[in-house]
């Protein structure tokens, strides 16, 4: 784990985010996988878990913590209520999980074309 949490306070967010952490072996990659796969529309929160084993509410305190606010505030805008979002709610024509013109996200920064 790269991520600097030793400067964690006693506060219980980040105590529980400290937790997370060290419960899944997030290191900078995996987190940076883990929010591109969230901004992704086409990829369901059961992907996510399958993957990396953290439900829909960690992947949400995850983002919240490594997002600036306002983009977090956009995410969420953006993710609740969308269908292609939750498995159970997709139709069964949606095969993909990624539109072929969806730029890529790394070091939570989204690349120019």
């Amino acid at each position: 784990m790269t991520r600097n949490i030793s400067t964690v306070t006693n506060n219980k967010h980040l105590l529980s985010l400290k937790a997370l952490y060290l419960k899944y072996h997030l290191t900078d990659l995996s987190i940076d996988r883990i929010i591109e796969m969230a901004w992704e529309d086409r990829t369901p929160f059961e992907a996510i878990e399958y993957q990396f084993g953290l439900t829909e509410a960690e992947v949400i305190q995850l983002m919240k913590h490594e997002l600036q606010l306002r983009n977090w505030q956009k995410w969420r805008a953006r993710v609740q209520g969308r269908k292609t979002k939750h498995q159970a709610l997709r139709g069964a024509e949606v095969t993909r999980f990624r539109c072929s013109r969806q730029r890529q996200v790394t070091r939570n920064r989204i690349s120019k074309r």
